[in-house]
């Protein structure tokens, strides 16, 4: 087990080179509108130039020193935007995504990148036609014990993967207000607003070929809380007798937040609230971090523990700073899109990301499971992708 430890003591991502200035232009100021901007603030050769929030630009513009603009294409049309970070809320993100590629510009799209296979491929192909860069953040994968997981199923420590199970539950109390996040037509509810877990499955076991979904808003009905569905079980088959597992939802009131990677010959428990990993190969096991520092893991355990909502629910607002752990992996995501522009050499671990092929497959299964949800049958995700 000696390797797995170097293994895992492995820095998430290297620096970018050290070469011209990127200028950035941020759409959406709101709370990871902002977080990704201060992560790119941290970095060299990393400026934001403008930025586009009909809400929220003012704290844009004095925290990052930028120029506001009047609409998405201003922003996307200005010389001296290099680069789009589009964070806006999710059923806008097409819009931007496309007028950045058709703008000549690189593209980093907040997750979920769109909120139908449609939508997604329109951005994809935006981009591929314009022979710019796409990325999707779906910044999960830069967690430490995450790409510790990876390695160990590439290089055949756990054996072949038979089987996957996410699980993101809690439970939700009225809130103060009903948050757009909270409404289906604009977040996608729950399977697409917390992409990340359907997103790193796929990454492990390949895009899922038969899916079925049960559920439904069965504890959360009424005008104090939004449309979404509070509890969705999900099935994934992949084919060569491969399974996974999936439950998100707020009415579960025993809140769990974790992934268990089983192989043949090993398991990997990725826990989001006891945080840590857990690494079992025959009678052996090991613990790891799941982020960079025992000290982001000991906060992140920490909030866990002081709040019954926080692997299904919440949520921050554009005034919430991000606490450590996730400060840590937006950097760590933010490092790397910077460095690519810079020209760093690519990672193949992320190349799915960087071609829209992780964020297609991803939102193509999350259709299918839509339909299945609605149509109460087992989908195939041919139906979806054509």
């Amino acid at each position: 087990m000696d390797d797995i430890r170097a293994q895992s003591d492995r820095p998430a991502s290297g620096p970018a080179s050290r070469t011209a200035e990127v200028r950035y232009g941020l759409v959406g100021a709101g709370y990871f509108g902002m977080a990704l901007g201060r992560g790119l603030g941290r970095l060299e050769g990393a400026r934001i130039t403008r930025v586009y929030d009909p809400e929220h630009a003012a704290a844009a513009v004095e925290e990052f020193g930028a120029v506001a603009t009047a609409s998405v294409d201003e922003l996307c049309a200005s010389p001296d935007v290099d680069a789009v970070i589009v964070a806006s809320p999710n059923w806008a993100h097409r819009e931007a995504a496309v007028l950045a590629a058709q703008a000549g510009k690189p593209v980093f799209s907040e997750k979920p990148i769109a909120l139908s296979y449609a939508d997604c491929s329109a951005m994809v192909d935006a981009a591929a036609e314009a022979g710019v860069l796409f990325m999707a953040g779906h910044v999960m994968n830069f967690m430490n014990g995450v790409r510790l997981a990876k390695r160990l199923i590439a290089d055949g420590t756990l054996g072949k993967v038979l089987y996957c199970r996410a699980v993101r539950t809690g439970w939700e109390d009225p809130q103060p207000s009903i948050s757009w996040k909270k409404q289906r037509a604009l977040s996608g509810g729950h399977l697409y607003h917390h992409i990340h877990e359907l997103d790193v499955v796929q990454f492990i076991m390949g895009p899922a070929t038969t899916v079925t979904m049960v559920g439904g808003n069965v504890a959360h009905r009424g005008t104090q809380f939004g449309d979404e569905d509070d509890m969705l079980l999900i099935t994934l088959e992949f084919g060569d007798d491969t399974f996974a597992t999936l439950e998100y939802g707020s009415a579960f009131r025993w809140p769990e937040h974790h992934l268990l990677i089983q192989g043949t010959r090993g398991a990997v428990m990725i826990d989001m609230q006891q945080t840590g990993v857990t690494v079992r190969i025959g009678d052996r096991m090991e613990k790891h971090l799941l982020h960079r520092t025992a000290e982001e893991d000991a906060q992140r355990t920490a909030t866990y523990a002081h709040s019954e909502t926080s692997g299904a629910i919440s949520y921050g607002n554009p005034t919430t700073v991000p606490p450590l752990w996730l400060t840590g992996i937006v950097e760590e995501e933010m490092a790397y899109f910077h460095g690519l522009l810079q020209g760093a050499e690519p990672e193949p671990e992320f190349a799915a990301l960087t071609d829209g092929t992780a964020a297609r497959a991803a939102i193509a299964t999350a259709d299918a499971l839509s339909l299945s949800l609605a149509e109460n049958r087992k989908v195939e995700v041919a139906e979806i992708t054509g």
